[in-house]
């Protein structure tokens, strides 16, 4: 895969899964106990066979389709609603974020994996907020591949670490940050946030009225200093206060 867009992202070392990727032995190790089927999207077919081959090593992990451009991708993860979709951000006829834009409308339960050469802030909340589960740089390692789609199977949210870095920097305050300001049942509503949960999800996993919920999720906006839910995800992931395993 190419290398990512910015020196920076590319010096901070590694990649990262920051809460999600280095997920504890405990949480891996019950995702394997599963397999996961995926349909890997990439327009250059020998990236694209590489990859497939890389993740048809792991024993958890069967790759059900390929295909190389957007619309084709669409068209086979709508037939064959595999648990992960690894999606190249370029891709022919159709971006990687429209890509799941798009299946988000059909396919919700699909966790859409994007690959990218591109690190700025812009993009990474323009693509969570388009549906995304996890968005990776295209340095990453073999592993962290492996590591970040079965994190994404499990629930949870992925960013590469060198872009955690950068947003946890960007973000940095005085110690301890706004989150001593929340409160219990914030940060509950946060780490839900955290996995894509909606507001009418979270009342009910957390036995909540819905206007309950929306006044918590607005309160934890507004302490956190963002202007949406993707962002307060994002912050949460990058200070790494949210569990990395899917809540039960």
């Amino acid at each position: 895969m190419e290398a990512a867009g910015s020196d920076e992202a590319a010096a901070a070392g590694g990649t990262r899964q920051v809460v999600t990727t280095r997920s504890t032995a405990a949480g891996l190790t019950a995702l394997r106990r599963r397999r996961i089927r995926l349909v890997v999207v990439e327009d250059h077919a020998l990236v694209r066979e590489g990859t497939v081959e890389l993740l048809e090593r792991e024993d958890d992990l069967t790759v059900v389709g390929q295909a190389g451009s957007g619309e084709e991708g669409l068209e086979l993860l709508c037939r064959l609603r595999p648990d992960v979709a690894l999606v190249d951000v370029e891709l022919a006829n159709m971006s990687g974020i429209a890509l799941a834009q798009a299946l988000t409308a059909v396919a919700p339960e699909v966790r859409v994996l994007v690959v990218s050469a591109y690190d700025d802030y812009a993009y990474v909340v323009g693509a969570l907020e388009a549906g995304v589960s996890g968005y990776l740089l295209k340095t990453a390692s073999a592993q962290a591949l492996v590591d970040a789609v079965r994190t994404v199977a499990g629930g949870a949210l992925v960013i590469d670490e060198a872009i955690s870095r950068r947003l946890t920097h960007h973000w940095r305050g005085e110690e301890g940050g706004p989150f001593i300001e929340l409160t219990s049942r914030e940060m509950d509503v946060l780490r839900l946030l955290t996995h894509g949960r909606s507001n009418k999800q979270i009342a009910g996993e957390l036995g909540l009225g819905l206007r309950t919920v929306e006044s918590h999720v607005s309160n934890v906006i507004a302490k956190l200093g963002v202007s949406s839910r993707t962002e307060a995800a994002l912050y949460a992931v990058s200070h790494r206060v949210v569990p990395s395993e899917p809540p039960q």
